[in-house]
């Protein structure tokens, strides 16, 4: 009987696609970019039988049109907001993701970031290079302290759950908004409005999944309700956050620091207005760049591709719904 056939839209770890090649005839776009082609991923689709995709590919019906065998999409990622999940439901065609195994190494970057941010070192190590310490000045490069300080969470699932207990550990109150009305109350977090997340933290961390209400949840209005002093931090999706509304924000003081682990757009051109400001902080999406998380992320992406390929539900499935 013959293999499935499989398209991987990544290079991958050789142990990954021996994963794969151990059960399916494999094809790898073996480029680590520029995204694959539209219609190179158009082309392999025709005789896929499983997709292994990132965020970079969109996934919609003139994909599955030119899909006819597919049965299943699995996305190393833990957000899916580039795939037409509504789509793939109306297909039965199971949609994979990678939530859990990241939660931890996100959160820990999210908090890497909020303190970086706080207390300038970028900013610092730039005054070096540019050969600019030239002596001890008492309050040259302050920032805000962590301890004692307010965090206010937008988004309180896996990752700002995380967050808010790493928090803890610095003697923060934590106050937390979602936009979900029955999350789970955490320990040591007081759920409060929007308004009052933005008006009493000292650091605002954003958390939430990308979908209609949360498309620029920062914006100009809401960057202007935040504290002169405050410092926004985002691991969550770059078009949560109005960009060139933060870069004004940030040139005009109406916040102190941004640090984004995310952009709109991404990647974030080298010559963006936002890579000019000394109080912006921007990595490229790395939140859940461990070696250990990625590969678990690796791992449970074939995991969803071979349940889908055999006809069994996903360990972890987007659509859910499509089993119904």
């Amino acid at each position: 009987m013959p293999k499935p056939k499989v398209f991987v839209t990544r290079k991958m770890p050789e142990a990954i696609l021996n994963l794969l090649r151990a059960e399916c005839e494999v094809s790898v776009y073996a480029h680590d970019e520029p995204p694959v082609p539209r219609a190179q991923l158009l082309r392999e689709a025709h005789d896929a039988h499983g997709l292994y995709t990132m965020l970079t590919e969109q996934i919609d019906a003139e994909l599955f049109d030119a899909a006819p065998n597919l049965k299943v999409v699995s996305q190393m990622a833990v957000g899916y907001d580039n795939i037409d999940t509504q789509e793939a439901t109306k297909r039965k065609i199971p949609i994979g993701h990678t939530p859990g195994v990241l939660t931890d190494t996100t959160a820990d970057f999210a908090f890497t970031l909020l303190m970086a941010a706080g207390r300038r070192v970028v900013e610092g190590m730039d005054y070096i290079r540019q050969g600019r310490w030239q002596t001890w000045i008492p309050f040259e490069l302050t920032g805000s302290d962590i301890h004692g300080a307010t965090l206010g969470l937008l988004g309180m699932g896996r990752i700002g759950s995380a967050v808010a207990k790493r928090a803890r550990g610095f003697d923060m109150r934590v106050i937390y908004y979602d936009v979900m009305p029955n999350v789970p109350q955490v320990e040591g977090a007081e759920r409060v409005s929007l308004d009052e997340v933005l008006a009493q933290s000292d650091f605002v961390s954003v958390h939430v999944p990308l979908t209609p209400e949360t498309h620029h949840i920062i914006n100009a209005d809401t960057l202007k309700q935040m504290k002169r002093t405050a410092v926004l931090v985002n691991t969550s999706r770059g078009p949560t956050v109005d960009a060139m509304a933060l870069y004004d924000a940030l040139k005009n003081g109406t916040i102190a620091y941004a640090a984004l682990d995310v952009t709109e757009p991404e990647p974030l051109p080298a010559d963006h207005p936002l890579l000019t400001l000394p109080n912006c902080t921007v990595t490229p999406h790395i939140a859940s760049a461990s070696v250990a998380t990625r590969m678990s992320m690796a791992k449970l992406a074939v995991a969803n591709l071979l349940a889908g390929l055999k006809g069994e539900r996903l360990p972890n499935c987007a659509n859910p719904e499509v089993y119904q």
